[in-house]
């Protein structure tokens, strides 16, 4: 999502998109990008406990950031933004890809 982008406008098309190409429960795959402390890792990965989610993380060559996906079982498209909406408010500085 860029900066100058709505928010709002974003995540109601995802939610279409989401409704349009899956049927739910589904899995689905989240992928964010942290600068590579172990603390906003841990927060990440926090959001995401006592889901059986399966999380990889990834340095960076130079190990400035970290890339945290995780692959997990949603109910629906609404689930799905929630966790995005969780994340960009407890995690700061995270990017969502």
């Amino acid at each position: 999502m860029s900066k100058q982008q709505d928010p709002k406008a974003f995540y109601n098309k995802l939610r279409e998109q989401l409704y349009e190409t899956s049927s739910w429960p589904s899995e689905y795959l989240y992928k964010f990008i942290v600068k590579s402390s172990g603390l906003k890792v841990t927060q990440v990965e926090n959001i995401f406990d006592n889901m059986g989610a399966v999380i990889n993380t990834k340095e960076s060559s130079n190990g400035k950031y970290t890339s945290v996906s995780i692959n997990v079982l949603m109910k629906d498209p609404d689930a799905v933004i929630e966790k995005y909406l969780k994340v960009t408010e407890e995690v700061e500085g995270v990017i969502s890809l």
